[in-house]
């Protein structure tokens, strides 16, 4: 056996939002062993500074490459991608995938010229995402709303709780209700947890909407990066968290869904 082949893909998120990123990962490279690492005890991103998130997302991944030795690392996370990449980049020598909101793909579909983006705060306000704007949705309307709770509302939702639908519906409503806002037809979900409420965020924006992720094109990435090399799993894939295995544990349902079948704290 190749002696490189058990090596897994380390995904890293601040909490279950990269499970949307695994769920299109496994549809291309099924057989890819996966280290799947939540920062549960850093959540939630979107509240800290730049500063905060930089330092321990490339603490942490630093830490994480040394006792998993992965063959790449993906930062399923927009908040930690677009401020923390270039910082992860320089201090691995892995190569690394990050997560960027998927303006490009919106800005492709969109019949109206309105887009509206949902991002967490952190996201939102970041000069990458106005570089995307400008590189990619030139002449059209990009709307921005940092909505707040959607990342708790989609822990909650994993771990078996109900959907606090009146959240999705204020976020919805933080995006409609600026000027432009009733003509969004195409909606970026610039957050790796939010894909894992579209079924409320249809809802909420009506059968109309269109709502655009980038996990596809991240696993696509990932299978390119990979390409020509031997994959085996010699071990049931991991969940690791840096919170307790206690508040983990409740997750187990849903981390066996997407293939994560051992719990760890990291």
């Amino acid at each position: 056996m190749n002696p490189k082949a058990p090596s897994p893909i380390l995904l890293f998120d601040s909490g279950v939002g990269g499970l949307s990123v695994l769920a299109e990962l496994r549809a291309v490279l099924p057989q890819a062993p996966v280290i799947y690492a939540s920062d549960q005890a850093g959540l939630p991103y979107g509240t800290k500074s730049e500063a905060q998130i930089a330092a321990r997302v490339a603490g942490l991944l630093g830490r994480m490459s040394e006792r998993y030795r992965p063959r790449l690392v993906c930062i399923a996370c927009n908040t930690a991608s677009t401020i923390a990449l270039g910082m992860v980049r320089e201090v691995l020598e892995v190569p690394i995938v990050g997560t960027v909101p998927a303006i490009k793909p919106a800005a492709a579909l969109t019949r109206s010229g309105v887009i509206g983006l949902l991002g967490t705060e952190a996201t939102v306000r970041q000069a990458y995402v106005d570089n995307l704007e400008r590189e990619f949705a030139a002449g059209k309307t990009l709307l921005r709303h940092g909505a707040a709770g959607l990342v708790e509302v989609a822990e909650a939702k994993m771990r078996g709780s109900p959907v606090d639908q009146a959240v999705i519906d204020s976020a919805v409503e933080g995006l409609r209700v600026q000027p432009g806002g009733d003509a969004i037809d195409t909606v970026v979900l610039a957050c790796t947890h939010y894909p894992l409420l579209r079924t409320e965020l249809s809802a909420a924006f009506g059968p109309e909407v269109t709502q655009v992720d980038g996990a596809n094109g991240i696993a696509r990435r990932i299978a390119d990066l990979t390409k020509g090399q031997a994959f085996s799993r010699a071990v049931p894939d991991l969940a690791v968290t840096t919170g307790s295995l206690e508040n983990f544990t409740p997750l187990r349902s849903a981390l066996s869904h997407y293939g994560l079948n051992r719990l760890e704290k990291f």
